[in-house]
């Protein structure tokens, strides 16, 4: 036998029999917010899945974290606050504290030639300063598409030297120092030599004792030896083409400064708190860090010092998103809410800075404007469309071509009527498998190539005899590489 009994103004049904009261409550808004961010992250929830790591700060406290997915899929240990994840290009702004950590040490300007410190970088000519690098203004070419376009896969074991070596053979910049801004890790990699070279330190040493350890960042650190064990660290996945799955992704790379660091949304509450204490650096450091870099003209561009300044839906954001290998990171700043959402992902395809910003909008959503709608942009491809070439025309163009700045020759042939790369040597004339798609070159023109989707184009040059004599690659944020073809009498 039931009664209905009035609980706080709503009807309770209570069964006597089993001594139990079910009364209808509201949810908690607490508990909405957490549902709708659990939502963001529902799809990485599924068995066997590697996932993400978000934790929101909001006055300097965590309002909400949790892990979804595994950290390691042969162990099957789920994803945890303290999960520590390798954040990519995010460890960009802890190099560039440690420069102006040093500049307020009084052992350097920001406004020194780099080659003070780095004379083996070759004389280009316009000096170029730390200000460039830290501005991604320097007009170097990156080093990692250098690296990959030499063959040179992540998972190898790579150190300064091996960086060092690959930067130094290059013969020109993509720009001139100041006048035009490209995402460069060159940059942040010298800045880790500077740092050593200044301090006596490796970055991974002075960034634990100027950074690190002061604000009590215990599972932090800059990774520079790919055999160091890093408890509780989540290992990194790609999912398998065409197949059900997934395969690890993990760098072995030694080298520092462009990337790295090894750390946890936990531990990254206490470097987003120093955005407002100054606990580290005071003030001005504060301020110099954020500073938007300008180009010669006087342009100021969205990049500070490892660091993206912009405005997301009228609300003022400070942030940088991470990846490599198969982790995929982002910590997004909300600076006049004292506000941040921090994503740390170890799969590939996770998409973290668009979850970060699904988040903020939930948390902050009333006080942003209305999401715009898209405009949809046409592909590169468009504005140039394929050409078809003879068999007799395509084949001009194979045959060896060599590169001093990357030390490689590429072999390109005609395959199924297409223009390829069919091997790559090295100097000693090992053969590497091509770190290019099959799919071939597409002429858009005569003596033009790309590859589509990799935005990678090759412009063939011919000497007075009109004889093919070699090409210019332009490859992502490598521009101008000039491959010289081998044999040329003999085509």
């Amino acid at each position: 036998m039931g009664v209905w009994k009035r609980v706080g103004g709503s009807a309770a049904v209570c069964v006597l029999v089993l001594g139990t009261c079910s009364v209808p409550r509201a949810v908690p808004a607490e508990d909405k917010t957490a549902s709708a961010v659990d939502e963001v992250f529902a799809d990485l929830t599924k068995a066997g899945s590697p996932g993400c790591a978000v934790a929101v700060y909001r006055n300097g406290r965590i309002s909400y974290s949790r892990g979804y997915g595994l950290a390691n899929l042969e162990e099957d240990v789920p994803i945890t606050p303290e999960s520590v994840f390798d954040i990519g290009s995010t460890s960009k702004q802890f190099t560039a504290a440690s420069i102006l950590l040093l500049e307020k040490q009084g052992k350097l300007s920001v406004n020194d030639d780099v080659r003070k410190y780095i004379p083996e970088l070759p004389d280009y000519g316009p000096q170029i300063t730390i200000l460039h690098l830290l501005n991604h203004t320097s007009g170097l070419r990156d080093y990692l598409t250098l690296m990959d376009l030499a063959g040179i896969n992540t998972d190898s074991v790579t150190t300064d030297e091996d960086a060092l070596e690959i930067i130094t053979r290059q013969k020109a910049l993509n720009f001139a120092p100041g006048s035009d801004w490209l995402y460069s890790n060159t940059g942040f990699f010298l800045l880790s030599v500077i740092v050593k070279r200044v301090s006596g330190k490796t970055l991974r040493e002075f960034a634990a004792e100027n950074i690190f350890i002061p604000l009590g960042m215990s599972h932090t650190q800059f990774r520079d030896d790919h055999k160091a064990l890093i408890p509780n660290r989540a290992m990194a996945y790609d999912p398998k083409e065409l197949k059900d799955g997934y395969t690890l992704d993990v760098s072995y790379f030694e080298q520092t400064g462009d990337g790295a660091v090894h750390t946890s949304v936990e531990d990254l509450l206490k470097w987003d708190e120093n955005f407002y204490s100054g606990q580290v650096g005071g003030e001005n450091f504060l301020a110099e860090i954020q500073e938007r870099g300008k180009l010669n003209g006087g342009k100021v561009l969205d990049y500070a010092k490892g660091l993206f300044v912009a405005d997301y839906r009228g609300l003022r954001t400070v942030s940088h998103g991470g990846s490599w290998g198969g982790y995929r990171a982002e910590l997004l700043r909300f600076p006049e809410h004292h506000f941040s959402v921090a994503c740390l992902c170890n799969r590939g395809d996770a998409a973290p800075t668009r979850r970060a910003h699904q988040v903020a909008d939930i948390y902050l959503g009333s006080m942003m404007r209305p999401k715009e709608e898209k405009k949809a942009v046409e592909h590169e491809a468009a504005e140039k469309k394929e050409i078809t070439l003879t068999g007799e025309k395509l084949r001009a163009y194979a045959g060896d071509y060599w590169s001093s700045e990357l030390g490689v020759t590429y072999r390109l042939g005609t395959v199924d009527g297409q223009l390829k790369v069919e091997s790559m040597l090295d100097g000693g004339g090992f053969a590497h498998t091509s770190t290019l798609p099959p799919d071939g070159f597409a002429a858009t023109s005569q003596d033009e190539f790309r590859l589509m989707k990799m935005g990678v184009t090759i412009h063939f040059e011919r000497n007075s005899n009109q004889a093919i004599s070699g090409f210019k690659l332009d490859a992502g944020r490598t521009r101008g590489m000039i491959f010289t073809r081998r044999n040329s009498a003999e085509k």
